[in-house]
């Protein structure tokens, strides 16, 4: 049984080395062009439209706009690294070799979200460190910050998980992180304060999940965002169980997985 556990380990650990060394071999388009994504965003935002803006909630529309560019890369690469890394086994077809191996689907999706998760989480912490070139930023809430960072990488990483095995192609892979969360992350409250919007669009805009997110990864660095943090949190949690539930039906069904 100890050796049945070590080879799981093994295996698991395998899978997380090799996505993360796929990290390394693109580390231009995995790292690099994010990071100069965020600074043109900053240059353009921040700089540019930034001292009209004036303050918003007490605080410089340059640091205002720091967890909002931290969500919006973590939420696409998160999305992207986990949905490529286990659609590439499906287009490969060596999908069935990890489906035969002696590990369990619990192991496979440990390996695949945690590689995806760990880089969100890298690239979320350089942009973070980059801010600081921009913009000063003081953080009310370090640890929490770091914890929420971490379970909205797992949450997207494991939707995209859903989309890998969903997709039947690679454009497919772009469908709903381009059509969907894209433009529900630009009218996510990034670069506003949804309070600034009349009282139907405010309203509107508490149906977009996005907002919460946002906002509760913003009341880590200032102690105040546009919804309370406890109803963040539960909108959150309530994404990464359904997530969970969803990465259970797959496994349990073989759905896209054998055929």
């Amino acid at each position: 049984m100890m050796r049945r556990l070590q080879l799981n380990r093994h295996s698991m650990f395998a899978i997380y080395r090799f996505e993360m060394m796929r990290f390394r071999r693109t580390l231009w388009q995995s790292l690099v062009a994010p990071v100069i994504t965020t600074v043109l965003y900053f240059v353009v935002f921040g700089a540019a439209i930034g001292p009209r803006m004036g303050e918003i909630d007490g605080v410089g529309y340059g640091a205002f706009i720091v967890p909002g560019l931290i969500m919006l890369s973590v939420f696409t690469e998160s999305l992207n690294n986990a949905a490529f890394g286990i659609h590439m086994p499906k287009f490969t077809g060596t999908i069935y070799e990890i489906l035969s191996a002696p590990i369990s689907a619990f192991e496979v999706v440990l390996a695949y979200v945690g590689a995806a998760a760990t880089k969100s989480v890298l690239i979320g912490l350089i942009i973070l460190a980059t801010a600081n070139l921009f913009a000063p930023i003081h953080i009310q809430n370090p640890a929490a910050m770091v914890v929420y960072l971490m379970l909205v990488a797992v949450a997207f990483s494991l939707a995209g998980f859903i989309i890998g095995i969903w997709a039947r192609g690679f454009e497919e892979l772009q469908f709903i992180p381009m059509l969907i969360v894209m433009p529900l992350t630009f009218l996510g409250g990034v670069f506003y304060s949804i309070d600034i919007l009349p009282g139907l669009w405010r309203t509107l805009s508490l149906f977009n999940p996005i907002v919460y997110l946002v906002s509760g990864y913003r009341w880590t660095f200032y102690g105040s965002g546009d919804v309370s943090i406890g109803i963040s949190l539960a909108v959150l949690l309530a994404f990464l169980t359904i997530s969970l539930g969803i990465v259970w039906w797959i496994f349990r069904t073989g759905y896209r997985l054998k055929s």
